[in-house]
């Protein structure tokens, strides 16, 4: 009978059973997935602009180039748009409507709300375009659209940090079936966040490196490495809390995404594209959560976190916080290399 094995976070005081006893191949969690048809009422097709409030960022191509816009206040808006950034019409933070306000975390009963923003990026004007069958340019554009609102969110001086997220089906929290993304500007820093940068610091006392950096070198030569190229690497986290969980890791140091160059943009759009695509195929098109973490602190190395929501935490994860994960990271990492693999040599024919 195979020991389990416990694992440690990279950076967290957080602890994984990797259930050996009762692992799991990939493909055992793959489930039919339903999909929601397309209905002429969706309030983020094309022609229904007007079902949501005007857009606070509009990407056009115009005359073969594209435009960085808004929706007029009054009158017609644009139809042929490819990224649309707007309100969000139930929003968890909502901006300050003083001055006086954003000098506060928390409103009082006074005025009873949370100060922040939150934000809806329509990623395409199809339907069901998401980031596994998207044309690549559409991609950098869904990418392009984070850095330009992460960089107006951060510099508002109530802002102390941007969440910019995708909920992947209804089982994920995705409410709308139109392909979309989220962005939640807060007043304060996330525990985990605070966590991982308090790791960060420690590390760099100890060792003088980066641990994100340290990752990025050596889980490369590791099983758990997926896929790569020359910005970019995905690996399994060793002490993957949900089965079939990858990051996605920036090779070069940097705390966020505001600087991303071109090429960087365009090598992340297809690191993206690829291991998403990699799930889809191996895992049947599962509902998963994607975050970024980052900061504006320079200790900091910002990445890409994805969860497929494949399995239900149960009494003793949520007792405990102690998580069990029945598919061996290294086999998580073999399965999605393998599809990786298999859809480059169709590519290429």
């Amino acid at each position: 009978m195979p020991y389990n094995e416990l694992r440690k976070d990279y950076l967290l005081n957080r602890w994984v059973v990797i259930a050996k006893e009762r692992s799991r191949r990939p493909t055992d969690l793959a489930k039919p997935r339903p999909r929601t048809n397309k209905t002429p009422m969706c309030p983020l097709c094309v022609g229904n602009e007007t079902m949501t409030p005007p857009a606070i960022l509009l990407y056009q191509k115009i005359n073969g180039e594209i435009i960085r816009s808004k929706d007029p206040p009054h009158g017609e808006r644009p139809k042929n748009w490819l990224i649309r950034a707007i309100p969000n019409l139930y929003p968890a933070f909502t901006p300050p409507q003083h001055p006086k306000d954003a000098s506060q975390i928390f409103i009082s009963k006074e005025f009873g709300y949370a100060i922040g923003c939150h934000e809806v990026l329509i990623e395409s004007p199809n339907h069901e375009e998401d980031p596994a069958d998207a044309e690549l340019p559409q991609l950098e554009l869904v990418i392009n659209a984070y850095i330009d609102r992460f960089r107006a969110l951060s510099a508002k001086a109530y802002v102390k940090y941007v969440s910019i997220f995708r909920n992947f089906g209804v089982e994920a929290g995705a409410s709308l079936g139109h392909t979309h993304s989220q962005i939640i500007a807060i007043p304060m820093i996330p525990k985990i966040i605070q966590e991982e940068m308090q790791a960060t610091k420690t590390y760099h006392k100890e060792h003088k490196r980066c641990i994100f950096c340290d990752i990025v070198e050596r889980e490369s030569v590791t099983q758990r490495c997926i896929h790569q190229n020359n910005d970019f690497i995905v690996i399994a986290p060793y002490a993957s809390i949900n089965p079939m969980e990858f990051w996605i890791i920036p090779k070069k140091h940097a705390p966020n995404i505001a600087n991303l160059s071109h090429a960087e943009v365009k090598a992340l759009a297809a690191a993206l594209k690829t291991s998403l695509k990699a799930l889809k195929d191996v895992v049947n098109d599962p509902p998963y959560n994607y975050g970024i973490h980052q900061t504006t602190d320079e200790g900091y190395h910002w990445h890409i976190e994805v969860y497929p929501k494949l399995v239900t935490w149960a009494g003793f994860e949520k007792n405990t916080g102690v998580y069990i994960n029945t598919v061996l990271p290294e086999s998580a990492a073999k399965a999605l290399k393998k599809a990786i693999k298999h859809s480059l040599s169709i590519d290429k024919k």
